[in-house]
């Protein structure tokens, strides 16, 4: 996947998994695989850390509300 399709990639797994929980966990943390698993939480650090024991080492991590925090690799 080229640099320029990752951004589309981010998108549309927010828009399938982070968007829906925004009403009840704004502001919380969600890292997303690309095959739609996902682990959520309060805390950025532990999040990141349970999501790479969990989802393996790629996956998206997103603040709820306000967009992108970062791409694991």
């Amino acid at each position: 996947m080229g640099t320029e399709q990752r951004p589309i990639e981010a998108d549309r797994l927010y828009e399938l998994y982070g968007k829906p929980l925004e009403k009840d966990h704004k502001g919380d943390y969600i890292a997303i695989s690309p095959e739609g698993e996902t682990v959520l939480g309060s805390d950025l650090l532990r999040v990141a850390e349970e999501a790479e024991g969990a989802l393996g080492p790629e996956h998206t991590l997103f603040r709820l509300g306000p967009r992108v925090v970062g791409k694991w690799l």
